[in-house]
């Protein structure tokens, strides 16, 4: 296994302790979260697609929009009190959702 696929999968295992803990130690949940959150986005962009497929890179794209969307969750947890950072958190997860199903269908149309 490469090395940005386990930094992917640490960083996608501290989102979901971050988001998690967030009840119990806000402010810690705020450290681990933001932590996966900002490896998680990084990753996606390294290892992004550049065929000249339009559809691949759009999805690719929205993807990339939903890591920024999780990052924006961390900030959100820092800045304000109450709960806005669930939010940025939903919308950056529906874009990692959708992209995860709709990626692996586009490059097995390629293929």
């Amino acid at each position: 296994m490469k090395i940005t696929d386990t930094l992917y999968r640490i960083g996608a295992i501290a989102l979901l302790i971050g988001a998690a803990l967030k009840i119990a130690q806000p402010l810690h949940a705020s450290y681990i979260y933001i932590t996966g959150a900002v490896l998680f986005a990084v990753m996606q962009f390294i290892g992004r697609e550049r065929g000249g497929n339009i559809a691949l890179r759009r999805l690719v794209f929205q993807q990339q929009l939903g890591g920024i969307a999780l990052i924006a969750a961390g900030v959100l947890m820092f800045t304000h009190i109450r709960n806005e950072w669930i939010v940025a958190l939903f919308i950056g997860a529906l874009f990692e959702l959708y992209t995860a199903y709709r990626i692996p269908q586009e490059k097995g149309k390629i293929k």
